[in-house]
């Protein structure tokens, strides 16, 4: 699944940011290719105001 951040990480949580960045997000608009797993699917619902999954 790829997964584009689209809202900036200032303002958030210090544990939405170690999400990002456990999830490869350091940029706005970077679009990342992870796999397809519960533990993902995971981490994009704690931050899920901040990306956008933009294919599956």
């Amino acid at each position: 699944m790829k997964v584009k951040l689209i809202r900036s990480k200032i303002g958030c949580n210090p544990k939405q940011r170690k999400t990002l960045q456990a999830l490869g997000l350091r940029k706005i608009n970077q679009v990342k290719e992870l796999p397809d797993n519960p533990a993902i699917a995971g981490m994009i619902n704690k931050v899920k105001h901040l990306v956008e999954v933009v294919e599956k």
